[in-house]
């Protein structure tokens, strides 16, 4: 407020995160925003999670509708086709393991610094993609699987481990990270196929990986180019407030409205953003 140099007078709206997320920081937060409503009589405004990530990108980007968003972090992975501003339609989930969990475990046996998928990231580039790993079977077409490439570095290690063989973590990494990616993209091509979006944006905390934002900004945007691709940038990848912000005030556009009943919704539905 002070660099804006605004009061809460001039605030239109106060938004904040319904879900879905942790039961205790999603209390601690509605309860902050509904005492601020309260307080200077403004709208409340409850916005999900995966939209308020989704909406990140309209900080460097307008964006153009139809749309699809790749949402990739930690306990997400999902693809999301946007009719319009206000519209939210999963195509396809994880079945099991978020991109973001899998690179965390995998971090983890590479006794590598939490939170590990960063730092898989940065080991991947010292190394190369030699090593054979279990390619994924998703069920549906845009859906997507990660527990079973995650095992399979576990047991790729357990077998060396068994056999006093050694192995070299950065070409390990390199292997899992680009088998993950291509199980991201291989659904994300046939959605661009299929629904022919005007923007694809990415969303979430695994935006910020280098080799998967290179992917979309060279392979993706080459083979699609009447698409207009957006990343958000790295600032704005991992959970923030303005991204709250940005989709609180498309909300609020739309007639979205949570009185002083709000409360927290852990297993919060992107559908139940609209309100």
């Amino acid at each position: 407020l002070k660099q804006a140099k605004m009061s809460c007078a001039d605030v239109d709206a106060i938004a904040v995160t319904q879900g879905p997320g942790l039961i205790g920081s999603l209390h601690v937060g509605i309860q902050a925003a509904k005492t601020l409503a309260w307080a200077f009589h403004k709208p409340l405004v409850p916005v999900h999670h995966i939209a308020g990530h989704i909406y990140a990108n309209a900080l460097v980007s307008t964006l153009q509708f139809p749309l699809l968003a790749l949402v990739v972090s930690g306990g997400h992975t999902e693809l999301v086709y946007m009719r319009d501003e206000w519209s939210f339609e999963i195509l396809g989930s994880t079945q099991d393991d978020a991109i973001g969990e899998a690179g965390d475990k995998v971090g983890r046996v590479l006794h590598l610094p939490y939170p590990g998928g960063v730092y898989v990231d940065r080991l991947a580039k010292e190394g190369k993609a030699i090593y054979p790993l279990a390619k994924p079977k998703p069920q549906g077409e845009f859906d997507f699987s990660f527990s079973g490439l995650k095992s399979s570095v576990l047991q790729f290690i357990a077998r060396c481990e068994r056999s006093h063989q050694e192995y070299v973590p950065a070409d390990l990494a390199c292997s899992y990270q680009e088998c993950a990616l291509s199980e991201l993209l291989t659904p994300t091509r046939l959605a661009l196929q299929r629904y022919e979006p005007k923007m694809m944006v990415l969303a979430g905390g695994v935006a910020a990986n280098s080799r998967l934002r290179e992917l979309v900004e060279c392979e993706l945007a080459a083979e699609f180019p009447k698409i207009t691709f957006v990343i958000p940038p790295l600032s704005c990848c991992t959970d923030n407030a303005a991204m709250i912000a940005v989709a609180g005030s498309v909300a609020y556009r739309h007639g979205v409205r949570g009185d002083f009943t709000l409360s927290a919704d852990p297993g919060m539905e992107l559908c139940e953003a609209k309100g």
